[in-house]
């Protein structure tokens, strides 16, 4: 009776270790929810009128650079965003103005970073488009958190502010892994045709 239990236990646990975690089923999931293709449909057009000027495509996909201009433009609005959230916990009163400061620097520099991730989505496939929409509603929501952040903080309600800041951040953070999947696991960043090689070699 008890090799039994322990042969069943055995059995369970090869099983559980053999099925991916849940962010990677969920993840699975998105790829292939196909009710996303509507928000696809209405994003397409604009991304396909962003890059249908060549020059402006290359501007924007980083052939210039050699890669996507995307992933290192979102390091400025979060780098600003997330040390307004350092200054907010432990700077004290003074850090204020500083905080507001930052909010509003990475509400500019939002802009730019969404015009190129918007670049970067026209040329990649419907399953990664599903995923970028989402990413892009994400990064969207963490933008107006952050817009009513600021405008909280310059009408002097500051601790309204850093409450609207934590909702803006925690939407920054769904985002970012969303577009962290699209460029590690699904190697959808543009690079220029010279850094595409044989794997073989």
């Amino acid at each position: 009776m008890l090799h039994a239990i322990s042969m069943d236990s055995s059995r369970d646990s090869s099983r559980d270790s053999s099925r991916p975690p849940l962010l990677v089923r969920s993840m699975e999931r998105l790829e292939g929810a196909t009710r996303l293709d509507r928000l696809v449909r209405v994003l397409a057009p604009v991304a396909q009128r962003l890059v249908a000027d060549p020059e402006r495509r290359d501007l924007l996909q980083g052939r210039w650079l050699g890669h996507g201009v995307h992933p290192l433009l979102t390091d400025v609005p979060l780098g600003m965003w997330m040390s307004a959230h350092a200054l907010d916990a432990l700077g004290g009163h003074r850090a204020r103005p500083a905080a507001t400061l930052l909010v509003g620097l990475g509400l500019g520099a939002a802009a730019p970073t969404a015009v190129t991730g918007l670049a970067e989505w026209a040329d990649i496939g419907r399953r990664d488009q599903r995923v970028g929409a989402v990413h892009a509603l994400s990064n969207l929501t963490a933008t107006a958190c952050y817009a009513a952040s600021l405008s909280a903080r310059l009408q002097g309600r500051h601790r309204a502010g850093m409450v609207r800041a934590l909702a803006g951040g925690a939407a920054a953070l769904v985002g970012g892994y969303l577009g962290g999947h699209l460029t590690e696991v699904r190697k959808v960043s543009s690079r220029h045709p010279a850094f595409v090689t044989d794997p073989a070699q």
